[in-house]
C-alpha cells in the first residue's frame, strides 16, 4: 500500500531512541523528510545520519529539552527553518519516574505536567497553522496503555497521560474541517530501553531476575511476547498517512491484546 508520505514534512518529538525513533524510521522509509529531536546533539547527529543514509527520505535534527519554558517555540522555529513547514506532528515524551499516587510532591507533578502535557499542547498549537494553510495535516500523540488500564506503580504516568486523551479528542473535533486528523496511539509492552528499565526495577523490588519478570509479563499478553519497535512505528506511519484520512479522534492500541477492557 502506498501511504502517500513521500516528501511530507514530519516533526517527531523525543525521537533519538525508543518509540519516537521507531516512528521516525518508518516515516523516512516512506520517503518523508523528518526532524528528530532530543537532548543529546551527538546522539541526534548520529541517528539522523543513519536515517538519511537508509532513505529514501531524510532526517534533520534539533536539540531540545522539553522541560525548558521556551522549548516549544525554539523547536518550532528549528522545524520551520529545516523543514519549511510541518505536515505531520508526532507528539512523544519521556515518562515520569515510577511510584504510587502519594510518592511525588506537588512540585514534581508540576514539572512533569509542563514537560509531558503543556509542551505537547504548545508545539501542536504552533504547528497547526501550517496544516490549516495546506488543508492537510496529522497530529499523532503517543501516550501509554495506562490511560485505559492503569499500570501499577506508574501512577503519575497514568494520570498525566490520561489528560491528553480528552485534549486529543477535543482537537480532532476542532480541526477535522481543515483536513487535519488528531489521534492517539497507545503502546503496551513494546521492547525498548524504557521497558528494560521498568522491568529491571520490578525485578529488584521483587527479588527476581529480569528474565523472570519478563516471562511473567509476556504470559499476560495474548500474543505471548513483547512488541517490536518496528511494529509500533509502522502503525504510526499508517495513522499519519494519506490512507488514514478518515481515522480521526481515535485511540489506537498497539499492545498485543494485553489491555483487558473492550
Amino acid at each position: 500500500m502506498e501511504l502517500g508520505l513521500a516528501n511530507k514534512k514530519a516533526l517527531v518529538l523525543a525521537s533519538s531512541q525508543g518509540l519516537g525513533l521507531s516512528v521516525a524510521t518508518a516515516l523516512v522509509q516512506e520517503g518523508a523528510h523528518v526532524m528528530i529531536c532530543g537532548r543529546s546533539a551527538d546522539k541526534l547527529a548520529e541517528v539522523a545520519g543513519q536515517l538519511t543514509a537508509q532513505g529514501p527520505g531524510k532526517a534533520d535534527f534539533a536539540v531540545v529539552d522539553l522541560s525548558v519554558k521556551s522549548a516549544a517555540q525554539d523547536l518550532y522555529a528549528n522545524a520551520k527553518a529545516k523543514l519549511g513547514r510541518v505536515d505531520i506532528l508526532v507528539n512523544n515524551t519521556g515518562g515520569p519516574p515510577p511510584g504510587a499516587t502519594t510518592t511525588p510532591d506537588a512540585d514534581v507533578w508540576r514539572t512533569y505536567f509542563d514537560t509531558m502535557i503543556l509542551r505537547v499542547i504548545e508545539v501542536t498549537n504552533l504547528c497547526l497553522p501550517d496544516m490549516q494553510a495546506n488543508n492537510w495535516g496529522r497530529v499523532l500523540t503517543i501516550a501509554s496503555s495506562g490511560v485505559e488500564q492503569p499500570i501499577p506503580n506508574l501512577a503519575m504516568s497514568n494520570t498525566l497521560r490520561s489528560s491528553l486523551v480528552g485534549w486529543s479528542k477535543s482537537l480532532a473535533n476542532e480541526v477535522g474541517q481543515f483536513g487535519i486528523t488528531a489521534n492517539m496511539q497507545l503502546p503496551g509492552r513494546i521492547h525498548t530501553a524504557r521497558l528494560d528499565q521498568l522491568d529491571g526495577g520490578n525485578a529488584e523490588r521483587s527479588g527476581r531476575t529480569i528474565e523472570e519478570v519478563r516471562a511473567q509479563n509476556e504470559a499476560q499478553i495474548p500474543v505471548g511476547r513483547y512488541g517490536r519497535t518496528e511494529e509500533f512505528g509502522e502503525l504510526a506511519a499508517f495513522l499519519v498517512s494519506e490512507r488514514a484520512s478518515y481515522v480521526n479522534g481515535s485511540v489506537i492500541r498497539c499492545d498485543g491484546g494485553a489491555t483487558v477492557g473492550i
